[in-house]
């Protein structure tokens, strides 16, 4: 036997003689991911409502501010506060009315169908006076709100799907096969804008964006698509503002 070959053998037999002297086992894990956001300064949290739009089939304004304070009162240390929302819509049309006599409401869609006339309402987050009186009122809360558009979506197009098949011996095996669908769904792209009570300052703003698309012939009611949507988001907002854990698993040697 050469040396070339004797190197390897032996590393071989001693990796076999390893295993068959190892026990391995799966212990879980914890990790602590830190906030974004520093929020020790605030004891309260009030998530005022949010300029929505999109389809008319669900309230994306009431569902989600509904749904972050069921989450914030579970998985944050900030006390919810219960409050009416904030109409953000008709502050802005307001304040277009103009106090000399000009009037650009017109300029405003009646209705908000796109991000384009989102853009529009924008300009409220930015009204640090109206921010503080409201962290005045609720006593100097972080203050939670934005915008939420909820659409329609179609796309038609190939995609790959899996599909089961049988050999003549009856043996299954499972082979991509591309085709052809029209799929229809949703987007939702929500913008959290998150206030400093106290001052009426913007502290931080994070937007995203999620789809889903079912077949054509899947008929998904469009509140069904909206939690699936949000459920995807909700982790990474609650992140912003408190401590998570993500649970995992690792193996060990013995």
């Amino acid at each position: 036997m050469t040396a070339r070959l004797a190197a390897p053998i032996v590393s071989l037999g001693a990796a076999l003689f390893v295993a068959g002297c190892t026990t391995f086992y799966e212990i879980p894990i914890e990790t602590p991911i830190q906030p974004k956001l520093d929020v020790s300064a605030f004891q309260r949290v009030l998530v005022a409502g949010f300029i929505a739009g999109g389809t008319d089939d669900v309230d994306a304004n009431l569902e989600t501010v509904r749904l972050l304070r069921s989450q914030l009162r579970t998985k944050s240390s900030l006390r919810v506060i219960e409050a009416d929302l904030l109409p953000l819509q008709e502050l802005v049309y307001d304040a277009a009315g103009g106090s000399n006599g000009d009037d650009d409401r017109q300029s405003l869609p009646e209705r908000i169908r796109d991000e384009k006339d989102l853009a529009s309402f924008e300009q409220v987050f930015a009204n640090v006076d109206y921010w503080r009186r409201i962290g005045e009122e609720f006593q100097n809360p972080l203050i939670v709100t934005g915008t939420v558009l909820f659409t329609p979506h179609q796309r038609s197009g190939f995609v790959t799907r899996e599909q089961e098949v049988y050999d003549q011996f009856g043996r299954r095996r499972v082979q991509p096969v591309r085709t052809y669908m029209e799929r229809k769904g949703f987007i939702l792209r929500p913008k959290f804008v998150f206030i400093d009570g106290r001052t009426g300052a913007t502290l931080y703003t994070e937007s995203f964006r999620e789809e889903v698309l079912y077949g054509a012939q899947q008929n998904t009611p469009a509140l069904s698509s909206y939690f699936e949507l949000m459920d995807r988001l909700v982790p990474t907002f609650l992140n912003t503002l408190s401590t998570q854990r993500v649970r995992g698993s690792r193996i060990l040697l013995k």
